[in-house]
Formats: C-alpha cells, structure tokens, sequence
C-alpha cells in the first residue's frame, strides 16, 4: 500500500470530547464483548473536483453506439433478479486475466449511505494523489456514471470501447452457463476490467446488493466497509438486520480490516463473529472512530471527525445530514486503515490534504438542490431508514415553511415506511411514477398515501413532468419569500428524471 503523507502536529489529548461518544455507547450488547474478546481491535495510540452527471453525448453517431451497447445490456437479466452464485462472473474474470486482481481495492456494503462514503473516499485517496477507480450503483442519469476514473465517470467513447474489448469473453461465458451473464455482472465485469487497463492504485468498490453473493465479491478487499444495516431487499436478503449481516459478512476476507459503522445490535454481533472466524482487523464507528462535533454550515456542514490516527478539526462537507458526517468518519477511517493508520502508524493524515478532499465532495441526488424560489431539492432515499435520515436532514438544513413531496417509488419497497417517514414534513404530497417498469403505479401508490396523509393532502399526478409542475405551483403559493419548497424523492430513477426535466444535466 501506498505511504501516506502524514500529520506530525501534535496529536489531542488523551481525554477529549470523543469519550463522549463512547459514554453514549449505550445500546451495546455485553455478549458482544465475548466475540470481540476473539478478534483484533484496531486501535491507535492517542482530489480533483467531483464532475457533474454526464449527459448524453452531443455527437450523434457516439450517442447512436452508446444506445446501442444499452440495447444489449437491457437485453439481460435486470439488477433485481439475481442468481445466488458468482460462478458467472467468476468464470469471466478468469478468461479475461484476473482483473480484479491487479490492484488493491476497497469494498463497501451496507444498506443506505454506500455511493456517498465511496465518494468521499474517493476524494480523500485522490488527494493523496493515488489514481482511483470508482464503481457504484446505480445510476442517477447516465449508464456511464457508474465506472470513474480518476473522480469522474468514463467517456462514452471509453464505456464503448470497454464493452466491445470484453463482449468476446461475455459470450464465450454465456455459451458455458446454464444462464447468461446478467446486466450487473457485466457491467461489474467492465468496471474491473477498465481499471486494470487505466491503470488504478486502488479501486473503491460498492456491492450491488447483499455481499457473499453480489458479483463484486470476485475482490479480495484489503479494506471492507461496512455502513448502517437496516431493512431493504428482505424478499431476497432477510427479514432482520442480523438476517441481512449474514448476507452482507460475506465481503470481510482474511486479514482484512473492516470499518464499522455505527449498526443494530444483531447486525454488529454476526458483523464481529465474521471478522473473528477470517481474522480481520475491526474499527467500529463510536468507540475507535466517529464524529466528535457537527455544526450547520453555509453549503453543508463544518464537522470535526476522530479517525484512527487521531483527531481531524473543521472539515468543511458540503453535503447536508448527520448522516452525511457519519459517512464521513467512515470514510475517512476507511482511508486510514487504506494507508495502515492504526495498525502500523499512530499519526494522523496531513489534515489539510484532507480538509481539501472533503469540500470536493458532491453527491448528485442525494438532499441536492436543483432550482431556487422555490427551492426544490432531489433525494434518492427509496426505504423507511433512508427517508427517516433524510426527513431529519431537511429539517435541519432547510428553513422551509411549507414543503411539498413528489414521491415515486418501486413497486418492491416498503413504500408505506417511505411514506410514514415523511409524513411529519409534508404538507402535502404529490404521487407519480417513474418511466421503469419497476414503477409502482401512481394510483397504488396513492392509495397508500391517502392511509398515511388523509386524501385532502394527496394529489396525484401520474406524469412525473405534470408532478413537479403541481408541487412547484403549491410550493408558490406561499408566496415568492415565504419559504415553500419541493423534496422529489422515493428512487433513484424518479430523482434521475426529475434531475433532467429540471435542467441538470
């Protein structure tokens, strides 16, 4: 791994607010104590701007072969239906040279928070002038989104050329599996393939769904990054957050080093009992690492974040949320364990490299303001866990006198959780849906939000460009100072479209 540049300032002393993190560790299961007894606790002795959603390519021709690589792609299995093996794409990357292997990587899993915390990590490893890699899912706008090199997504012209390097490999696997490649492999495939071609010193890699399953895990990450567990996918990954561990663990290899965020009990405990059966190393957010303070800032937030090496003050993270400072803390130990803070280094990072890297950040779609009076703000929470942090986040950020939702969600969410998140902060609601045929329809979803809001605070709007016109028009009717706003929300897809229509990109 990479030598970083290290802070030898003088670190904080021993006791400082971060026991005050500890001491509010009261949720802790002491049968914890046991599994942890087993495993190794990683303690410590007291990049480029982010570039915008691409659009479709202004060249005709290049736009023509982009569509036509989409064509084939859509032609497979979709990201929700999986096949629980990874014989598939492990087959491919054996024909193609092992890829994935030719660089270190850091692998990320959880439930909500895994594009922002791998953006953030991305920023903070280009700082230190590492080359990175970035695979996430899914997408806001563009296919092309998901593969980034360097902090920004692939040209069309490179996504092409990836596709028709490996499409030979793809069908030659095809012809040897009972069923063929899915949509997610391939994509996965092109990602680790375009690394090693680049080449990356470390790719930062976000599970598509679950963990022991999901097609990334053909990687062995030297760092596994572990954000809160909460219920989503329960058809497919289980009914309990202990349930969704076990599925998720499977992404902790031998001696690894695991950053963990702040989880539920059960979730924690089948977390630990992993990473003492592959002797990995474990840093768990709110005891070896965590944030110290927050405060609202102009853009963001300004937070002081304790990471393994010691304490980093007034970092300014232009994203709203607590949650957003916690992918933080995350992020920034994930880093750390990268360049083995902890384990072989007590010194901090060079705070200011990573002051730097943090105010880069962005995260399209999520709590992102897209027009002004009135404000409307895009936010792709599609579970109960992810629209209670984002409620708390607008509450906090927005001074909004009256806001109104534009939800449209999937039809395999908890759309009810989704929408009895929201509910306190809605004045009212509008429902539509999105183009995929995954939308829940609008009149379903309605139904829903009559239970939740009571009919006289429900408008339905099937047509998600007539939708954003009614919430805008409510919105207004407060007047041009009186505050009123726009949260779309509900999935990526609805936010990726409204984005368009609403002229980002």
């Amino acid at each position: 791994m990479s030598e970083p540049p290290y802070d030898r300032s003088e670190q904080p002393d021993e006791i400082d607010p971060f026991e005050e993190i500890i001491a509010a560790e009261t949720d802790r299961d002491p049968d914890l104590a046991v599994i942890e007894a087993g495993s190794r606790t990683l303690r410590t002795q007291g990049g480029a701007a982010e570039a915008d959603v691409p659009t479709r390519p202004a060249d005709p021709e290049l736009d023509k072969a982009l569509r036509a690589v989409e064509t084939e792609l859509a032609s497979r299995w979709g990201e929700t239906k999986l096949d629980p093996s990874v014989t598939r794409i492990a087959t491919l990357m054996d024909v193609l040279g092992e890829p994935q292997r030719s660089y270190p990587s850091i692998h990320i899993t959880g439930t909500n928070g895994k594009t922002s915390t791998a953006r953030m990590i991305e920023a903070l490893l280009g700082a230190f002038e590492l080359r990175t890699g970035r695979y996430t899912s899914p997408h806001v706008q563009s296919i092309t989104e998901r593969i980034s090199l360097d902090g920004a997504p692939i040209s069309a012209e490179r996504f092409i050329e990836t596709y028709e390097d490996i499409k030979p490999y793809i069908e030659m696997v095809d012809s040897q599996q009972e069923y063929r490649l899915s949509f997610f492999e391939v994509l996965t495939g092109m990602a680790y393939a375009a690394f090693a071609d680049a080449p990356v010193d470390v790719a930062v890699v976000e599970v598509g769904m679950g963990g022991t399953w999901d097609a990334t895990n053909v990687i062995d990450g030297d760092v596994a990054v572990v954000t809160p567990i909460d219920l989503d996918h329960t058809d497919r990954l289980g009914t309990t957050p202990g349930e969704i561990a076990q599925e998720k663990a499977g992404i902790v290899k031998q001696d690894a080093t695991v950053i963990l965020a702040q989880q539920p009990v059960d979730a924690a405990q089948v977390m630990l009992k992993r990473a003492v059966e592959v002797d990995a190393t474990v840093a768990r957010e709110g005891l070896e690492f965590g944030v110290v303070a927050r405060q609202v800032a102009v853009g963001g937030q300004l937070v002081t974040l304790r990471g393994l090496g010691g304490e980093y003050e007034e970092v300014y993270l232009p994203l709203h949320g607590p949650y957003q400072a916690h992918n933080a803390a995350v992020a920034l130990a994930a880093v750390e364990a990268f360049f083995g803070v902890g384990a072989q280094r007590p010194e901090r990072l060079d705070i200011d490299t990573v002051r730097k890297a943090f105010a880069t950040v962005s995260s399209p779609g999520r709590l992102e303001v897209v027009r002004r009076s009135p404000t409307v703000v895009l936010d792709a929470a599609h579970n109960p866990a992810g629209a209670r942090a984002t409620a708390e986040a607008v509450g906090e950020a927005f001074d909004f006198s009256r806001l109104i939702g534009v939800v449209g969600a999937s039809g395999d969410k908890n759309v009810r959780g989704l929408l009895e998140a929201f509910e306190p902060i809605f004045a009212e609601v509008v429902i539509t849906q999105n183009s995929s045929h995954r939308a829940l329809d609008a009149d379903e979803l309605a139904a829903i939000a009559v239970e939740v809001f009571g009919e006289e605070r429900v408008q339905v709007e099937p047509q998600l460009p007539d939708a954003l016109e009614a919430a805008i028009t409510l919105a207004e009717e407060e007047g041009e100072f009186a505050g009123g706003g726009v949260l779309v929300t509900g999935s990526v897809i609805t936010v990726g479209e409204a984005r368009l229509l609403l002229g980002k990109g």
